[in-house]
């Protein structure tokens, strides 16, 4: 089982951006996404990059989250433009599909006006 862990998240003010990571250990060759979980809402697909690094972001989310990954693969980044309230989540790592018995800690993000 791979080991993941996010890490980039903190406090920051609408409009503002944030990059977030996630740091795969040993050989990752799997296609890997970001999921993130609203206070008091269930965990939800963010964006998703290939291991041949084609991307695929969710509908509501496109135009504002950027997801690539480093060439050795072992790393995920999440780059989060113009952001909103209403993105203030734990947001986490893990392989497309997820391997539910893998979340990490996730890196939590919160978002003032």
């Amino acid at each position: 089982q791979v080991q993941l862990v996010e890490s980039g998240g903190g406090l920051v003010q609408a409009g503002g951006s944030m990059r977030l990571s996630c740091a795969a250990s040993g050989s990752n060759r799997r296609a890997m996404a970001w999921y993130r979980q609203p206070p008091g809402k269930q965990r939800e697909f963010v964006a998703r990059i290939s291991i041949t690094g084609v991307t695929s972001v969710a509908n509501s989310l496109r135009g504002r989250f950027t997801v690539a990954r480093d060439n050795a693969g072992n790393t995920v980044h999440l780059q989060i433009n113009n952001l909103k309230p209403e993105d203030t989540a734990n947001y986490y790592c893990n392989t497309y599909p997820p391997d539910t018995s893998n979340w990490g800690q996730g890196t939590q993000v919160t978002v003032s006006l």
